[in-house]
């Protein structure tokens, strides 16, 4: 798909999911993707009278990472947008990659909306990046939560999280770009094979080998509304009783259900509960499920959730 100026504000016209005169931020890494996507919002926030903020998040991995701050916040402010540059804790400078980086910058930009009120967050994230992103993650074996990898909107702590060119192509928004003369600076990492996310980008470079990622790719997009409605409705038949802090389910019922069903189902509820945006590792909801199965089988506790055998029910309970 192509990025347009038209299209953009377009998207957003019938959006309900704004208050009036809304606070936003967007994350700027200062490459074509961020930069683009900031200089429409300024375009848009104009439009609703509301306020943007533009959050520069320093990984603080290079020499010259404050510096590359401080040349996307001098390009910010030729467009009149205020900026805050956000820099990593020293305790979360451990091993200095670019998975790392991601995580840190992450959490300091949530960190930054909510200390700030601030309810949306934009992120430039494009269609090439989610091509990576599933590549990468079916090379690791993910499951098929993983391997939906992102989408236009999604929430963490409170905070809606909003990816508006996530179908857009790479190319498209260099075009934009050049249209509107929108500065930019180049990541050096980008270019840095020791990177598996590089790795991955050079080898869909290839049009052929992209071709058939792509494919495979939106052919699981269009089968994952079905599958999860199919986890909802089976995890509705176990429900017996639902309140804010605790959950009463069917033991039985759940039980009979595939081990992978059964987890999808583990992870929902502790959703629900906990609101954890670290989800429990699969190793834990397993030894979860083996203990639950046991005769003797009585109490749990699972990442903060107490999980009780009570007659033919399982009650979930925060903590």
């Amino acid at each position: 798909m192509s990025l347009s100026e038209k299209i953009f504000l377009s998207s957003f016209k019938n959006q309900k999911c704004f208050e009036s005169k809304p606070h936003v931020a967007v994350g700027v890494s200062g490459g074509p993707d961020s930069m683009a996507l900031t200089y429409l919002l300024n375009r848009w926030i104009k439009i609703k009278k509301g306020k943007l903020y533009a959050l520069v998040f320093d990984h603080s991995i290079r020499f010259n990472s404050l510096e590359e701050s401080y040349q996307v916040k001098d390009i910010l402010k030729d467009l009149n947008i205020e900026t805050f540059i956000i820099k990593a804790k020293k305790n979360k400078l451990i091993k200095k990659n670019m998975a790392d980086a991601r995580i840190n910058r992450f959490d300091g930009l949530l960190n930054f909306c909510n200390k700030n009120n601030i309810l949306h967050l934009f992120l430039g994230h494009h269609f090439d990046d989610n091509l990576e992103t599933y590549l990468i993650r079916k090379i690791n074996g993910s499951n098929l939560e993983g391997l939906d990898s992102m989408n236009n909107i999604s929430y963490f702590t409170n905070i809606q999280i909003l990816r508006p060119l996530i179908k857009i192509n790479k190319s498209s928004i260099i075009n934009f770009n050049k249209k509107y003369k929108i500065k930019f600076i180049n990541d050096p990492s980008n270019k840095d094979i020791n990177y598996t996310r590089v790795k991955v980008r050079n080898f869909l470079q290839n049009k052929n080998y992209k071709k058939v990622v792509q494919s495979d790719f939106l052919k699981l997009k269009k089968q994952i509304p079905d599958y999860k409605k199919m986890i909802w409705e089976l995890l509705i038949e176990c429900l017996v009783d639902i309140q804010t802090n605790r959950i009463k389910i069917s033991f039985y019922k759940l039980i009979k259900f595939d081990e992978l069903i059964i987890e999808k189902h583990i992870l929902l509820l502790l959703k629900f509960l906990i609101n954890n945006k670290n989800q429990t590792k699969s190793s834990k909801i397993k030894l979860f499920i083996d203990s639950m199965k046991k005769p003797s089988f009585k109490i749990f506790n699972l990442s903060g959730v107490i999980i009780q055998k009570n007659s033919d029910f399982l009650i979930f309970c925060q903590k």
